[in-house]
């Protein structure tokens, strides 16, 4: 069975890049091969903690991970996993450069650069966009379009950031490489090159359209459709519709958030609806029929015995939402309060003090407010171990 790769860390498994980054250090650090010439275990070690960070640190192969485990890689959990290649210079310790590039990168000038290929190549930024749709849209699902502003292709310079006709020329500080290197005593240090910026080639003659940026900003205009059953905080993911890449590096992904507005009627609670509706204190002790609203638009009939209390609920089955990708619906819960007269004349004052000296006497009370008697006999009672 595959170790949990938060534990081989010694994380939490909503640890941020920070956090798991940090854990990392510190454990390579302890376990790396030329700390431990001596100890053959610090080096299985190493790896593994090595390839629970190469998986973690990447937001995708994260994402995979935490929703099927060891089977989003086909049981090859990289090097420190089920006998991947390792060994000093091979896959388990490509990680541990890493750390030396954060440690000295920066401090020698660098710019990372790790996210780039050979020739500048960079992968796109990805995109969140925040989309507010109602409690009727998450129940049957919509089709819309949206406008986001994206950092997009230039079509001057078709992304490249040279002018027509002329191209990126290789780095003469780095050959092309976007690396150099730099004696530091006993140490050579690899930093960023600083004539490039690690993109490993320089642009003479710019872009006009784009300053050689190779990308403009522009108003995209995408459909997304919304499947019914989403609930508040989903996120869609659009493949490729995010940020048009450096120098010909892919696009990145578009994040649709989904925020579903507040119902004047209705309260969600998974799949189920909640609906609270009022009714006069005659129907509450008659009973009888009421209507209510459903989320389709249409009314169903709810049936009040009589005596019904506030807080009483009356379930409807198949009046919920949808449930994502299935054809089940959630239940919808009718809870009654029961409605106190107000402004009443002194006809029906004189009414309803007849009705209460009738049902208010002896038995009757107890009969009629069974709660209320209880209540007041409960009390009584409490009085009464008081005073013993």
């Amino acid at each position: 069975m595959s170790k949990d790769l938060y534990k081989t860390l010694g994380i939490e498994k909503g640890a941020g890049a920070d956090e798991i980054k940090k854990a990392y250090r510190k454990l390579a650090m302890k376990y790396h091969p030329d700390q431990n010439k001596d100890n053959p275990e610090a080096e299985a070690k190493f790896k593994e903690i090595s390839g629970a960070y190469e998986i973690l640190k990447d937001d995708q192969k994260r994402a995979a991970y935490d929703q099927y485990g060891a089977a989003a890689f086909d049981g090859s959990m990289g090097a420190g996993f089920g006998g991947g290649a390792g060994g000093p210079g091979g896959a388990g310790f490509g990680a541990f450069s890493d750390i030396f590039e954060d440690m000295f990168g920066d401090f020698m000038g660098g710019q990372g650069g790790g996210a780039r290929g050979r020739g500048g190549a960079q992968r796109g930024s990805d995109i969140q966009y925040t989309m507010e749709i109602s409690l009727e849209d998450s129940f049957k699902g919509k089709e819309t379009t949206i406008k986001i502003p994206v950092n997009d292709e230039c079509d001057g310079c078709k992304g490249s950031g040279a002018e027509a006709g002329s191209s990126a020329e290789s780095c003469d500080t780095c050959g092309g490489q976007g690396r150099v290197r730099q004696q530091q005593g006993f140490f050579t240090i690899e930093r960023t090159c600083p004539g490039c910026a690690g993109q490993g080639t320089t642009i003479k003659n710019p872009c006009k359209k784009c300053s050689g940026g190779g990308r403009i900003k522009k108003q995209k205009t995408l459909k997304v459709k919304i499947p019914a059953g989403v609930d508040h905080g989903r996120r869609i993911r659009l493949s490729g519709e995010g940020e048009a890449g450096v120098r010909g590096g892919p696009r990145g992904d578009l994040y649709v958030l989904l925020s579903v507005k507040p119902h004047k009627l209705f309260k969600r609670d998974g799949s189920n609806l909640h609906c609270r509706v009022p009714i006069p204190v005659t129907q509450a002790a008659l009973g009888g029929d009421i209507e209510v609203p459903t989320i389709e638009g249409s009314r169903a009939k709810v049936k009040i015995p009589p005596g019904a209390q506030t807080g009483q609920q009356f379930r409807l089955r198949g009046k919920g939402m949808s449930s994502l990708r299935s054809d089940a619906r959630g239940d919808m819960y009718i809870e009654v309060f029961v409605e106190t007269p107000v402004n009443l004349n002194k006809k029906q004052q004189d009414l309803l003090k007849q009705l209460n000296s009738m049902i208010s006497d002896g038995k009757s009370s107890a009969k009629h407010s069974p709660e209320s008697s209880g209540f007041f006999s409960k009390m009584r009672e409490f009085w009464d171990d008081l005073k013993d």
